[in-house]
């Protein structure tokens, strides 16, 4: 069965983007066939994976508010084995247009399943909001994987990320199920870092994944070479740590 997975937290600047490139792209590397898609306006997955937002014809705007068929906005990535449905700055737009949709909640998987079968993941990089396009990917997938900073605010707000997938799950996606949790920019040298850690742990329990995600010079580096972090620098600590992370993800996917 094709696992469809959504990252997701309505905080921004967790890392959610480049957990989300990094995890297709190692998984790629695995040979499975992988594609992303990018739900975030800012676009950062499309061109992290060497795509000019400014020269995309078709997105993932057009699939969502122009009903077009999947198949026209996919393109291939730089990264081997992953396609990627890019976006740009209109789908900033598509929150106000989609309002009057009918069956709006279900636009995503509707247009998913035309190319379900050809794919072994489909990794989607959700907005930090909780509005249509998070409830688009979450109806969508089968599994989440929730990027958490071992920052001070760390656990802010996640009660209302955990509110809203239990209302999808029961209205509108019962086989939704959060798959993990990842701890990113973490400093093991703070005090406080290993306080988040504990807080996250106690919180979601075995749900938190074994590998955290360290502060890495060489993963800010990547995406302004359009480029994932197995193919920038697979040797840096972010490179092996999010080659670990996709192997817990690969193991929990069975």
């Amino acid at each position: 069965m094709t696992q469809i997975i959504s990252v997701v937290n309505q905080k921004g600047g967790v890392g959610k983007t480049t957990t989300t490139v990094s995890i297709a792209a190692y998984i790629g590397k695995k040979r499975k066939k992988v594609l992303l898609i990018d739900l975030d306006p800012q676009g950062n997955a499309t061109s992290g994976l060497g795509i000019d937002k400014g020269e995309i014809e078709n997105s993932t705007y057009d699939v969502m508010v122009n009903e077009l068929p999947i198949k026209e906005a996919i393109f291939e990535s730089s990264a081997k084995n992953v396609d990627i449905c890019p976006t740009n700055i209109n789908l900033a737009g598509a929150e106000v247009e989609l309002v009057g949709a009918m069956s709006r909640e279900q636009i995503l998987k509707n247009a998913i399943d035309e190319v379900v079968d050809d794919y072994d993941y489909i990794i989607i990089d959700c907005p930090p909001s909780l509005g249509i396009l998070t409830i688009n990917a979450l109806t969508a997938s089968n599994n989440l994987i929730i990027p958490i900073q071992g920052e001070y605010y760390a656990l802010e707000g996640l009660s209302q990320l955990v509110d809203t997938v239990n209302k999808i799950k029961r209205k509108l996606n019962k086989n939704l199920n959060i798959l993990g949790v990842v701890l990113t920019m973490f400093d093991k040298r703070t005090q406080l870092t290993k306080q988040v850690k504990e807080e996250v742990e106690n919180y979601f329990g075995d749900k938190v994944f074994k590998t955290v995600i360290p502060r890495n010079v060489r993963l800010a580096e990547a995406p302004s070479h359009g480029l994932a972090i197995c193919d920038y620098d697979a040797n840096s600590k972010g490179g092996k740590a999010y080659e670990s992370l996709a192997n817990e993800v690969l193991k929990r996917t069975k």
